[in-house]
């Protein structure tokens, strides 16, 4: 980061040391601006100094350098000439160098001003630096980084405050921090491992050595391995085995690293050799274990190149506690903002009305608007207009008011409008016209239909609560069913309709202040006790003696007993009115005593879902997260992203964790990738936000990672293209022609696909080329392709090749749910010890209805099994598969080991591996 302003020379004064009360003096602040034009016949920078108002803020402080540096500066022609707004104003905190970025900002609220006024300062250092310029290999790089995201950012960034641009800027800390801190070494070998013991039918293995080849260097060397060792052990005995050969390997045992044949996959680490999954997979299989002895992986691979941003402090210095906000005995003048808290009035809104530039082909003849303040799911007011008929263009001009306090809107609640379409039925219709304005419930509610909707954030991301008149360009109600399967999240997004050509618009005002209105941190004063009057639920239905408590020490008792009611917490903190900042104050500082330890880890997932809102409850459930390993958190990372769209805003404590997690485990970061990929390119709702975490990941991954990415998208960028052209020539409905498997190859050929790639539903395979001959197109509906590619790797590989189905047409992310479903289960089995046989197959959605689905060999369909016991019957003998699983087991109890395959749905294995071990004499009951 010290390469971006090493340009940058100042000098400072000795007497910048002083009493930290004196760096505001009466209503002035001054700073020392070290320009980027240089001193007469001198290589440092001019410095000026520049006195201004406490109170104007930071674009008014431009303006004043500005005009200062045209009467001072050597080089006052520059200053003509260029733009102040196209100039950095940064200054440094110990190691680091800050922005200050909000252009809005009142100078004296400014964390700067009061970093210096701790250090002692009578006055700030801001260095006046030139934007970076974009250079041909900064343009190249976003227009890759755009392409990996499968979104052009540089169309979001067209204002510099936006939620967009801000959280961009705010999550590179976190980035920052991780690459600091990486451990590059256990980032580039990190070992597919499990923490779960070994299963019991593989404990006896323990106590035996297993034939292990181990190839180095073109040969190959066979030995028995003692599985309780860690990988260590083995490269050691290695070692001893080539120097009594007499061959020469030119480097110690910290030299080398231990790889699966065929894989990405490393064994590393204290933990032993029975632990890493490859290894119980061969054990499980009866598979022989092989292994390469690398030379230690060149860390440089995994550097980051790019330049980041210089840091924006995370709080903004808007949002002070109340006390600080407070209005009392204070002038006009020394008012710079108003404490959310002390509005008083109800909240209202005007609604002007509603207008589209062409209506839907059917519409409903009347319509009215729904308002309601939303927290989560939790409706905490709501009302709606007189109905009225439905043309392109309705007009209300009223006021619409809540019976709800503007003082206790919360944190990340929303104002959502819908449009509600409505049937004419005579007098109920002129009945419900006569109602006046802001009817809390009506007749035709029961008899309405959704037909649009948007939500707009109440405080903004800046603590700022919405003012003046907005024009909010609405979502279309879905009318499929097929979309109405992510609908409930979709409904939460704050994002408004991109396509204002063509979408519905709702014309709206609200109340505006002289001042900014701001939602505060804190309260200076602790909460005394948890106010019954929070809490609907009894302490008979939830066990909890919470609505008994009369003091502060009670509450603390409490805590010291929080673990044995973790389970009623979901229930009891749905009870909680949201909109009482009293009853939200007090959950606060009970949650900041909770141990999140004793916090279940279902639990802990539940608190993320859409049900609760509240940032510090989600707080509480990421420490409790933070804790889990990362085969644990793989479990529940496709859960979690689906989790990001129910935050309030862009940037989360749950984005920044996810974040966190994928920069420091490239097993973790690749999942992320393609998890926040595919809802970019399915999700117009939270696309902005599913791309400003990307990106955030990617610009600290590492070139190795952004390397093989490119590949991948390219990869399914070509293929994508290719499957689409398929189902032109052969539609859905039609059969399969003779020729078609030669005219997909003829496609094939014609697209250009890297030499080698890693499979994006599992990273530990990479594939080499395209086998063109062994492509095919698959007879099922949708028309899917069977692709082949050759191992990259041959060393130690047994020549097999790997098969994808790439398929078109289908959401794959409900597949991925069932997977990991499955998957968690099996965990939760396998902790027990007690191994169901699961095999989840590979699956990973890529985009829009498109992904790539792992072939499993040897396997049936349940379809096919169907088919041999009833013919086209056989799909509706419930007997079909318990007497195709009987055939295939000589111990009628083995009944819990078969695995079928279902199109479309799980696919869970039976390979002619484990039948032929079913049916050997030796196979034991399970």
């Amino acid at each position: 980061m010290d390469s971006i302003f090493q340009e940058t020379q100042f000098f400072k004064d000795d007497d910048d040391i002083a009493d930290p009360k004196t760096i505001v003096q009466g209503n002035t602040l001054t700073f020392d601006c070290v320009l980027p034009t240089k001193k007469a016949n001198h290589d440092a920078n001019e410095i000026i100094a520049v006195k201004v108002n406490s109170q104007a803020n930071v674009r008014q402080l431009r303006l004043h350098i500005w005009i200062q540096a045209k009467e001072k500066s050597c080089h006052p022609e520059i200053y003509h000439i260029t733009d102040p707004e196209s100039y950095q104003l940064l200054y440094t905190k110990g190691e680091e160098w800050y922005e200050i970025y909000d252009d809005y900002q009142i100078l004296k609220t400014l964390d700067s001003v009061r970093y210096w006024g701790l250090q002692g300062m009578n006055k700030g250092t801001i260095i006046v630096k030139a934007n970076p310029k974009d250079t041909e290999d900064r343009l190249r790089f976003e227009k890759d980084l755009s392409y990996m995201i499968g979104h052009d950012i540089s169309m979001a960034l067209e204002n510099r405050l936006d939620e967009f641009s801000f959280a961009r800027r705010k999550l590179a800390s976190i980035r920052r921090l991780e690459i600091r801190n990486r451990d590059y070494w256990a980032y580039a070998t990190e070992p597919w491992a499990s923490s779960t013991p070994i299963p019991k039918d593989l404990e006896a293995m323990l106590n035996y050595e297993v034939a292990t080849t181990v190839h180095y260097n073109g040969m190959s060397h066979k030995f028995k391995a003692d599985i309780k060792e860690p990988p260590t052990s083995l490269i050691k005995s290695f070692l001893n085995m080539m120097a009594e050969n007499g061959i020469p390997v030119g480097h110690a045992e910290s030299g080398f690293v231990l790889k699966v044949c065929g894989r990405e996959e490393y064994l590393t680490g204290d933990r032993p050799l029975s632990d890493f999954l490859w290894i119980r997979q061969c054990l499980k299989t009866k598979q022989e274990i092989q292994l390469s002895v690398l030379p230690t992986p060149t860390l440089q691979e995994d550097e980051v190149l790019v330049e980041d941003w210089p840091l924006v402090e995370d709080y903004t210095g808007l949002a002070n506690t109340h006390e600080e906000l407070d209005l009392e005995n204070k002038d006009i003048n020394q008012i710079l903002m108003i404490s959310l808290w002390d509005c008083n009035q109800k909240f209202r809104v005007k609604l002007l009305g509603i207008d589209i530039p062409e209506l839907p082909s059917k519409v409903p003849p009347n319509v009215y608007i729904e308002a309601s303040i939303l927290h989560g799911r939790t409706v905490l007011s709501s009302v709606q207009s007189k109905p009225m008929p439905f043309t392109d263009e309705v007009l209300w001009n009223v006021w619409l008011e809540f019976d709800f306090l503007l003082k206790n809107v919360p944190r990340g609640a929303r104002l959502v409008f819908t449009v509600n379409g409505i049937v004419n039925e005579g007098n109920t219709m002129r009945e419900a016209r006569s109602q006046p304005q802001g009817t809390k419930t009506a007749d035709y509610k029961g008899k309405a239909r959704t037909l649009y909707f948007v939500n707009l954030l109440l405080i903004d991301h800046r603590s700022l609560l919405c003012q003046g008149e907005h024009i909010l360009h609405m979502w279309p109600f879905p009318e499929k069913e097929e979309d109405l399967f992510t609908y409930d999240a979709d409904k939460m997004s704050s994002k408004t309709n991109p396509d204002t050509a063509n979408s519905m618009a709702i014309s709206i005002i609200m109340d505006s202040y002289r001042f900014p209105v701001v939602l505060p941190h804190s309260r200076a004063s602790n909460p005394s006790c948890i106010n019954p009057a929070s809490s609907d639920l009894s302490p008979e239905e939830n066990s909890l003696p919470i609505p008994g408590l009369t003091n502060k020490d009670l509450l603390r008792g409490f805590t010291e007993v929080c673990s044995q009611y973790g389970v009623s917490l979901p229930k009891f903190l749905s009870t909680i009115n949201w909109g009482d900042p009293t009853a939200v104050q007090d959950i606060h500082w009970l949650v900041s005593h909770w141990n999140p330890v004793d916090l279940d880890i279902a639990i802990a997932l539940e608190l993320l879902s859409i049900h609760f809102a509240d940032e510090q409850i989600r707080r509480m459930s990421i420490k409790r997260l933070e804790r889990l390993h990362n085969d644990e958190l793989l479990r529940y990372l496709l859960q979690l992203v689906q989790a990001l769209k129910v935050e309030p805003y862009h940037d989360s404590i749950l984005a920044r964790f996810l974040i966190k997690r994928a920069l420091q485990s490239k097993r973790i970061g690749h999942f992320f990738f393609w998890y926040l990929r595919s809802e970019i390119t399915a999700s117009p709702y939270f696309r902005d936000r599913f791309a400003v975490i990307l990106e955030a990941y990617l610009l600290g991954c590492g070139q190795s990672m952004l390397e093989g990415f490119l590949k991948q998208v390219q990869v399914v960028e070509s293929l994508q293209k290719v499957v689409t052209d398929i189902k032109k020539i052969i539609p859905e409905k039609s059969d399969l022609p003779a020729n078609a498997a030669l005219k997909l190859q003829e496609m094939l050929r014609s697209i250009s696909l890297p030499k080698d790639f890693l499979v994006p539903y599992d990273p530990r395979i990479r594939a080499g080329e395209i086998m063109v001959e062994k492509c095919k197109v698959m007879a099922s509906k949708k028309k899917p392709l069977w692709l082949e590619f050759n191992s990259s790797d041959s060393e130690g590989a047994s020549g097999s090749t790997i098969a994808i189905i790439f398929k078109h047409g289908d959401d794959l992310r409900q597949d991925m749910l069932v997977l990991k479903t499955m998957a968690i289960m099996d965990s939760i089995w396998q902790g027990s010890s007690l191994d169901l046989n699961l095999i989840p197959y590979g699956c990973i959605s890529t985009g829009y209805n498109i992904g790539m689905i792992e072939v499993v060999r040897d396997a049936m369909t349940i379809a096919s099994v169907q088919r041999s016991k009833g013919g086209t019957t056989g799909a509706f003998k419930n007997d079909a598969l318990f007497e195709w699983i009987r055939e295939k087991c000589q111990v009628e109890e083995i009944l819990t080991g078969p695995h079928l395959t279902q199109p479309g749905g799980v696919l869970i294995c039976v390979t002619q591996e484990v039948k032929e071990k079913w049916a050997s004499p030796e196979s034991k009951c399970k």
